[in-house]
């Protein structure tokens, strides 16, 4: 080979502005939680229909109650998971959505693939954030600078 030839180093473009990523693990808790959350208003849509044709018997106010206020937990969960305790209040989400099977057998089936998606979740987004860190340490150059501190 003859002459030297230098390529540029790696790393953006100038003027290329590069952004952080959204943490994987917490994104991920999120859309579970939320789709949780409408499947669990669905299964009260279900157990409504089931108590007026008379196959459940418990009163419309207890399914309406009980079903809209796992689903509003369940979003109201979504948005804290990145807190402190908000993976395991989470969790403890995940055996609520269970137990709705005793009024509608079909969520223990529901339930059971929310646990799952709720675990392959908390596990695929911790791994995703861990070879973020890994990738962004040995490639100081194409890290974004840290967020700057919210004031107020």
């Amino acid at each position: 080979m003859t002459g030297s030839t230098t390529s540029p180093p790696p790393g953006p473009p100038p003027g290329y502005v590069i952004r952080r990523k959204r943490d994987a693990k917490p994104q991920f808790a999120q859309t579970m939680l939320l789709l949780e959350a409408f499947v669990v208003l669905f299964a009260t849509l279900v157990a409504s229909g089931l108590q007026r044709a008379g196959q459940l018997d418990v009163p419309a106010g207890w399914l309406w109650g009980g079903g809209l206020g796992l689903a509003v937990v369940l979003t109201l969960l979504s948005g804290s998971v990145s807190r402190r305790g908000g993976y395991a209040l989470g969790s403890v989400a995940q055996v609520l959505v269970l137990a709705t099977g005793v009024v509608v057998p079909m969520m223990l089936v529901a339930g059971g693939v929310f646990v799952v998606l709720w675990v392959v979740s908390l596990r695929l987004g911790g791994r995703i954030d861990r070879e973020r860190a890994a990738f962004d340490a040995a490639h100081p150059d194409a890290v974004p600078p840290p967020p700057r501190p919210r004031l107020g």
